[in-house]
């Protein structure tokens, strides 16, 4: 079954509707410039109140590395979403486990520049005039399945509940992340947008196989340890 990301959290309301409506994953913005920004203490307060089994995602663009790790821990994020430029040495920081790494635009479908990276699925998205993601533009199709032949893909840009279904059986994705797509402006979802969209993944169906989005429990507890890791480095390099 096709997993959903709901992306762009900024209110409890809306992250309780996205969960009773049975996405498996919820995404939330520490890019400062986005609509959709929410800082790390709200953020927090929000996950609190979450159910155990919806995967929290972190989503970053072109952090700095302690950014990364303090915000990890601090709101105990199950994974580390990466959109922007990141090189391969930048996200060979992160756990691969725990890591999801949107394509870069000019690597396209270079599947060798792409095994350069270690992640545990790559996320084809849109970009537009600076902004990484939620544009509300469609993304490449056939670069997704050019990359999904050879790794776990999250497909997003532009995904609304009248296209995803095509999306999916074109592209046979291991989940699709949609964000503009159900809301009613930036930072707001829509409730009938995000149950119609639920609907017509569940309708579809699509590719079978574990969960990209399952959580191992361990996973939470990942993003204190790095903090320490990195904080005993410091102090070693002090």
């Amino acid at each position: 079954m096709t997993e959903v990301k709901i992306c762009g959290i900024t209110n409890p309301e809306d992250a309780f509707a996205a969960c009773d409506y049975g996405a498996e994953a919820l995404g939330f913005i520490f890019f400062e410039p986005s609509p959709r920004y929410l800082n790390p203490t709200e953020v927090k307060k929000i996950i609190q109140r979450l159910p155990g089994n919806i995967a929290k995602i972190g989503v970053f663009v072109n952090p700095e590395i302690s950014l990364v790790r303090n915000i990890w821990g601090y709101c105990r994020l199950d994974f580390i979403q990466l959109s922007g430029d990141e090189t391969p040495d930048f996200c060979n920081q992160i756990p691969a486990s725990s890591l999801f790494k949107a394509v870069p635009p000019a690597i396209g479908r270079d599947l060798i520049a792409i095994d350069s990276y270690k992640a545990r699925a790559f996320l084809i998205d849109s970009r537009d005039q600076g902004q990484f993601g939620g544009t509300g533009k469609v993304s490449n199709w056939e670069q997704a399945m050019a990359i999904g032949r050879k790794h776990p893909v999250i497909l997003a840009g532009g995904l609304n509940p009248e296209n995803v279904g095509t999306a999916i059986e074109s592209v046979l994705p291991e989940a699709v992340d949609v964000s503009s797509g159900v809301e009613i402006y930036p930072g707001k979802k829509d409730p009938q947008k995000m149950r119609r969209f639920m609907e017509r993944v569940r309708f579809i169906g699509g590719r079978e196989g574990k969960g990209i989005f399952d959580r191992d429990k361990s996973l939470s507890e990942a993003g204190e340890k790095f903090a320490e890791r990195i904080k005993n480095e410091k102090k070693s390099a002090g």
